[in-house]
């Protein structure tokens, strides 16, 4: 089983409806025709829902009533074998001869694979997933799928497809929160104004925010939505032995109902046989109460959030369940004892993807990169710091969001900075304190500070009052502009507001940094707004890893429609047979041996170049930006600590396990004197750590050190785990395909795969020069594939993040005489750039013990003439 699911479902779901809107309108009730029109701003120009909520709107009712609820890997297998509505024989298929962009797909047997995954993990309720990524109204489209749900088992009891209860699950009290919109919203927003008014006479709203409260529902009553977090409804494992008395009630109460209709109603309802085999199991008051509403629908907020961290386990291996999905489990096997049944699961969540994973049951899903070109968010520019401390990136920030936002009104409100701490002692002892003496530099009144830690000793009920108001205009909460936090860059804060996020240290948690920089992002104004966000270098590259593994994207991914070139869709597939490399692979052993005999040390401090201690600060001005745009010198920021000799000898003694008195010994006789040692250490802190303590090692100790050559043999192109193919965008004119009449007649000369898919021209051009050049056997585009797709990568030590990381060259050629050549094509600006020249020192390594040629051909040098 692959570790990604690669195809996406809801991707051909979305094409077949799109292709087919207005004969499956035609099987919708009228009511659901007129709430459709309505939220159509196509039809009704003063329509409130955004257009991926209208089309997450669309989808839903698509589901219900067209697919009639079926579950997921019903539909699928459907689709998959051609059947009802996707026969070639029916009526929603507009060419019979037309052959989709999904039907090849269908025929192939990694795809039935994922048919039997739905089928595995399904349950017995229908389960839909609908990612909207932050910031495009998931709170609101839920608010508005009830009324719909409501409006359509009003009018149709006896239909079992529609809904005649709702509960909503939020993960935190953070989320339950953001969820009493829905009880304030105003339904004529989305709801025909004569249809409004049956539902206010009807719906009933139980806000469950307190441990403390009950569910106050009636018995088979109609039209009630539950708004409650997981841990006051969900079910939970005993952890306390059974005592004598707990078995003598247990047994009471068995003899209670004895094998009555009670009895036996009783044995269902509490259904005391699963959940001894479940593990024991207590069963609060609320879920008592919700077994006893009919046709209940779940709606469950942030889905990827509630069902833990190991959801793509969960879903995928159908490993240990959730306590959340055991609980959803629980209440649909119970109403379906009592002959009713939860009608449906509808789980609203950011994105389609967890830990890079596509979850099968995704009915719609609308990607950032589409929120941010479609100016549904603010844009945002984002600053890696790099050699700074913690009171100088703060200042920095600080400075530079004043200057650029200071106290401008946006829909009347101030704009807000949140600067977030990993821990609450961090931001009271530290955070907290460093703003207050920035402000004060600033001249910035210490009032615009709001503090959330939640600590009642920190965070009193003021600054919570003050935290919810910060988007009500008027209102002291409104006032405070620098919010410093803990935990709250997580779901279920919107702050429109916000306009920039500051986050220096790592938090344990890496999805945090995404999550943090996104609340940010949300929409303010008509004109879309630009958002600024400040990190440290370590939490900038967290945030690229992030972006991959939640969104399928990185940061040069997310571009503005305006600056993106037109990109196809290619099915990429591996040629037969397999193309296969032998080389050597290269290991490093080093063994420290310490010197007997040391004399005077030499730290030849007159010699350093002292420019690589300055500080620099890297700005991209938007996500879409491919590289930094600008580097600026900023030493003023710095903060320089000022050593003494007793302090810089124990400092050196501590972190090399010396004794201070050698240390001592050490720096006083050496050559350079003391006061020099001192004088520059004092100058560049840095040094410390990057000269003193090197040299004074080198000079106390010796490395060996040993090349270990392995010969391996790998294989270029690794054959796909799911489907017969991997799927890449590219401009149409870098696309190369093995059938093309330029190419069909080199076809033996390379195409280890049947389409080459360039990222830019000098790529294809020394292809194209290469491939039919006499003196050139054979030549492979490798760099398109990466990871577990390509068994050639070079090994090579990041400079930057001091890690170990693959290197993917993008050609290799065998050449007429046998000899190989490894190739790399780099922009012109980039050839000396540190990260590209350890990548070339690893290369020329691994090709000089492989009998191999490693070569870099700048891009100028390519489209200025053949290079071979």
């Amino acid at each position: 089983m692959a570790n990604e699911l690669m195809f996406s479902f809801f991707e051909a779901l979305w094409f077949f409806y799109d292709s087919n809107r207005g004969k499956i309108r035609r099987n919708y009730k009228g009511i659901s025709k007129k709430f459709l029109d309505y939220n159509n701003k196509e039809i009704n120009t003063d329509a409130f829902l955004r257009k991926p909520q209208f089309e997450a709107l669309e989808v839903y009712i698509f589901m219900k009533e067209f697919m009639d609820n079926k579950q997921i890997y019903q539909i699928f297998d459907d689709w998959l074998n051609k059947k009802e509505p996707f026969s070639q024989a029916s009526y929603y298929t507009n060419d019979r001869d037309q052959v989709s962009m999904f039907d090849l797909q269908a025929q192939k047997d990694e795809t039935r694979k994922l048919f039997k995954l739905m089928k595995k993990n399904s349950e017995i309720y229908p389960n839909y997933i609908f990612a909207l990524t932050m910031g495009l109204g998931k709170t609101l489209l839920m608010a508005t799928c009830i009324f719909y749900e409501f409006l359509l088992a009003n009018k149709y009891p006896k239909d079992e497809r529609f809904c005649h209860n709702a509960i909503v699950f939020a993960p935190d009290k953070t989320v339950l929160e953001s969820l009493k919109e829905i009880l304030d919203f105003d339904k004529t927003k989305v709801i025909p104004k004569e249809y409004a008014s049956v539902l206010d006479a009807n719906i009933k709203f139980h806000f469950l925010d307190d441990t403390d409260i009950t569910l106050n529902t009636l018995d088979n009553s109609d039209f009630n939505v539950i708004i409650s977090n997981t841990q006051k409804i969900i079910l939970k494992k005993k952890h306390k032995k059974e005592t004598p008395m707990d078995k003598l009630l247990k047994l009471n109460e068995s003899q209670k109902y004895g094998t009555s209709p009670l009895g036996e109603m009783m044995g269902e309802l509490y259904d005391f046989d699963e959940i001894e085999n479940e593990g024991e199991m207590l069963l609060n008051q609320r879920f008592e109460k919700l077994t006893r509403l009919r046709q209940l629908g779940i709606y469950v907020d942030e889905a990827h959030h509630m069902f833990g961290k190991d959801l793509e386990k969960a879903l995928m291996k159908n490993s240990q369940k959730t306590s959340l999905r055991t609980t959803i489990n629980e209440l649909g096997k119970s109403l379906d004892a009592r002959g009713t049944q939860v009608v449906a699961c509808y789980n609203y969540t950011g994105t389609p993807y967890v830990k890079n994973i596509v979850l099968p049951e995704v009915v719609y899903a609308y990607s950032l990169r589409e929120a941010i070109g479609n100016e549904y968010l603010k844009t945002v520019g984002i600053k890696g710091y790099e050699n700074v401390k913690n009171e100088e990136f703060l200042r920095s920030a600080i400075k530079e969001f004043w200057e650029t936002y200071g106290e401008n009104r946006y829909e009347g409100l101030l704009p807000k900075m949140a600067i977030f701490g990993s821990k609450i002692e961090e931001v009271a002892d530290d955070i907290r304190p460093t703003v207050e003496k920035i402000l004060s530099e600033l001249g910035i009144p210490q009032s615009k500070i709001l503090v959330n830690v939640g600590d009642t000793t920190i965070t009193k009920s003021d600054d919570i009052r003050h935290f919810n108001n910060l988007d009500k205009p008027g209102t002291e909460g409104a006032d405070k502009q620098f919010i410093l936090l803990v935990n709250k860059g997580r779901e279920g804060w919107n702050c429109r507001s916000l306009f920039s996020v500051a986050l220096f240290r790592s938090p344990k948690s890496k999805v945090f940094v995404l999550q943090a920089t996104m609340r940010c992002l949300r929409k303010i104004t008509d004109e879309q707004q630009h958002a600024s966000v400040f990190l440290s270098k370590e939490n900038m590259d967290v945030l690229e890893t992030e972006l991959e593994q939640n969104f399928r994207l990185s940061i040069n991914d997310i571009n503005n429609q305006s600056n993106t070139k037109k990109k196809v869709e290619v099915e990429v597939r591996p040629v037969p047979p397999p193309r296969k490399l032998k080389l050597k692979r290269v290991k490093h052993k080093y063994s420290v041996i310490e010197k007997k005999d040391v004399g005077e040390i030499d730290f030849q401090l007159e010699e350093l170049d002292y420019n690589k201690y300055l500080t620099y600060i890297h700005e991209k001005r938007n996500l879409s930006d491919s590289i930094s745009t600008k580097s600026i010198e900023a030493n003023e920021v710095k903060l320089k600590r000022k050593y003494s000799k007793i302090l810089l000898v124990s400092e050196i003694a501590r972190y090399m396990n010396i004794s201070s008195i050698r240390i001592d010994r050490l720096l006083t006789n050496s050559i350079d004197s003391i006061d020099q040692i001192i004088q520059k250490v004092n100058d560049f802190n840095e040094l410390v750590y990057d000269h003193l303590i090197p040299t004074l090692f080198n000079h106390l100790y010796s490395v060996e050190y040993n090349i270990i050559t392995e010969d391996v043999q790998v294989i270029l192109l690794k054959s796909p785990e799911k489907e017969d193919h991997y799927r890449y965008k590219v401009e149409p004119n870098l696309l190369v395909s093995y059938q093309d009449s330029d190419a069909i007649k080199y076809k033996n000369k390379s195409f280890h795969a049947d389409n080459y898919c360039f990222d830019s021209k000098p790529e294809k051009e020394l292809f194209w020069q290469y491939i039919k050049s006499d003196k050139v056997k054979e030549i492979y585009f490798t760099g398109m594939f990466t990871s577990s797709q390509n068994g050639f990568y070079i090994q090579y030590a990041d400079p930057q993040t001091n890690t170990l990381r693959n290197y993917y060259p993008d050609f290799i050629a065998k050449l007429d005489d046998g000899s190989y050549e490894i190739i790399e094509v780099k922009g012109d600006n980039k050839i000396d750039d540190e990260v590209v020249i350890a990548k070339k020192r690893a290369a020329d390594e691994i090709a000089a013990e492989s009998n191999m040629i490693y070569k870099m051909y700048p891009s100028s040098e390519i489209m200025k003439g053949y290079v071979i």
